[in-house]
């Protein structure tokens, strides 16, 4: 973890989640991947969130996915566990569980489908809050929940203790300015947009959790450490190289790209998903590897 005032910080990786031909979780992939991770210094590891296919494993594969995690990592980076759902007793449920887990904090996600007032959110986000002691960080992306945590309940929830921040993947730059006048400066702001990631930092922002991470995790690294040391300009030309990365790994919804890419590189085995979700269309593979391309990665 970088040596800074903030507990989470830097860039952060939402992971994928392993699988075989069959959809059965890869974990000897997994192991695989957290040591890639850790060698490119990736500042911490988000296990099990959108990307992670949380939305299709079940409460026990999420844990276990979880745990792996945390034993693979062996305390060398922390691991933020994915812990949302839009049944707030079940986000619970999944809190509780990861309590003695030896995870750094959660993430959890704004309720998605039921669409609840800002008022439901405040109340979701309390309940989970009041039911541990970890870390928890508000993941707010209203493009796949249907709902938008605005920045005046952010600030609300800011004051319960353990709610220490947000990962704001609407890509609205005017968020990180509005956020921080209402949660107060120590609150974490973490863009979950890769395409406008740097430029939130530029604002104040303290890093990114993100896709693009997964297929470029050291040059995602100096990029956010760059940016955090000040350096703009440097982690510029980084952010420009990378860019079409930020925008082509969401040709398809995601993780449908970046794990055909992560396949195309060899950082899994095969790029399987769970059903809904289906392979990156054939038309489409060449766009992706174009930007890997771009990106100097093969």
């Amino acid at each position: 973890m970088l040596a800074n005032n903030y507990l989470f910080s830097g860039s952060i990786v939402a992971i994928v989640t392993p699988m075989d031909n069959s959809g059965e979780i890869d974990f000897v992939a997994l192991k695989n991947l957290v040591e890639h991770h850790i060698n490119a210094g990736t500042d911490a590891i988000v296990s099990v969130g959108t990307t992670g296919e949380a939305a299709t494993l079940s409460i026990d594969e999420n844990v276990k996915t979880i745990l792996k995690t945390v034993e693979f990592a062996d305390g060398r980076i922390p691991i933020i566990a994915g812990a949302g759902a839009n049944a707030t007793s079940e986000a619970i449920v999944m809190t509780k569980l990861l309590n003695d887990s030896g995870v750094a904090g959660c993430l959890s996600v704004v309720p998605y489908y039921n669409k609840p007032t800002q008022e439901g959110m405040y109340q979701h986000f309390k309940a989970i809050a009041e039911c541990t002691d970890l870390p928890q960080i508000l993941y707010n992306v209203p493009g796949r929940t249907g709902s938008d945590l605005l920045p005046e309940t952010v600030g609300r929830l800011s004051q319960i203790k353990n709610i220490v921040g947000i990962k704001e993947a609407t890509g609205d730059l005017t968020r990180v300015a509005k956020i921080k006048e209402l949660a107060g400066e120590d609150f974490i702001f973490l863009s979950g947009d890769d395409a406008t990631g740097l430029e939130s930092m530029k604002l104040g922002g303290q890093g990114v959790i993100s896709v693009t991470n997964n297929v470029a995790a050291a040059d995602m690294a100096k990029m956010c450490h760059l940016a955090l040391a000040g350096k703009f300009d440097e982690a510029e030309v980084i952010n420009q190289r990378l860019m079409a990365l930020h925008t082509d790994l969401f040709v398809e919804s995601n993780p449908i790209p970046v794990k055909w890419a992560a396949y195309r590189l060899g950082l899994i085995e095969t790029p399987t998903l769970r059903l809904p979700l289906t392979t990156l269309s054939e038309s489409l593979q060449p766009k992706v590897e174009n930007a890997l391309k771009i990106a100097g990665l093969i």
